[in-house]
């Protein structure tokens, strides 16, 4: 049966993140939308690599371990219970990371009954330097949220942490070649991302528009 409006706001993130730095991202974002009254479910990817490949980069198995003991991996479910979903990933050469990639490419089955059409979605990212594909790869998930039918949303200058940090497409963190964790900055542009979220997505709950949220005879 579904569920009433009354009910709180449902937000999925699902992120991907080597060092840690779109994990501080996504948490926050989780943080705030909590404190909004939401219910959240913080999802990772798991590795594509094999172990050898993983061990050639400092720090990448050990964060890799450290993380999918916090965080389960997403699921077909997850997707459906969700009324929002915030996507976060690294800028790899200007694309998304190949494991949210992957978990992307399995919505097949929910795109192709339309389960998520009509939820809300949107996208943070992160780069190794100022102009390193930020902006890039969080437009770039705009295109499968649009094919799923979702309504994207996102942060504009809706706040005065946008102006400090991120872009109008979504809060972004740059970490250097030392993979620096996000800025108090950037963590506050994540947190008015994650309560954005919740807000437009508690709205179209209240107005009747979210149908995953409309009962079925």
């Amino acid at each position: 049966m579904a569920d009433h409006k009354s009910d709180p706001t449902r937000l999925l993130i699902v992120y991907y993140s080597r060092s840690g730095s779109v994990e501080k991202l996504a948490t926050a974002a989780a943080e705030a939308a909590q404190e909004a009254g939401a219910m959240v479910r913080v999802r990772r990817p798991r590795e594509l690599a094999d172990a050898a490949d993983m061990a050639k980069v400092d720090g990448w198995s050990e964060s890799a371990a450290r993380q999918n003991a916090l965080y389960e991996a997403p699921t077909h479910d997850d997707a459906e219970w969700a009324d929002a979903i915030l996507f976060g990933t690294p800028s790899y050469f200007g694309a998304m990371a190949t494991e949210l990639k992957n978990y992307l490419d399995r919505l097949g089955p929910q795109w192709k009954r339309g389960t998520l059409a009509g939820k809300v979605g949107g996208a943070f990212a992160a780069a190794s330097w100022p102009h390193g594909g930020s902006e890039v790869v969080t437009l770039s998930l705009y295109a499968p949220m649009a094919h799923l039918g979702m309504v994207i949303l996102p942060t504009g200058y809706t706040d005065d942490a946008m102006l400090e940090a991120g872009s109008p497409y979504g809060a972004s963190t740059i970490v250097g070649k030392e993979n620096r964790q996000p800025r108090l900055e950037d963590l506050d542009a994540a947190r008015h991302q994650g309560r954005r979220m919740v807000a437009i997505a508690g709205a179209l709950i209240a107005a009747g528009e979210m149908p995953s949220r409309k009962a079925v005879n």
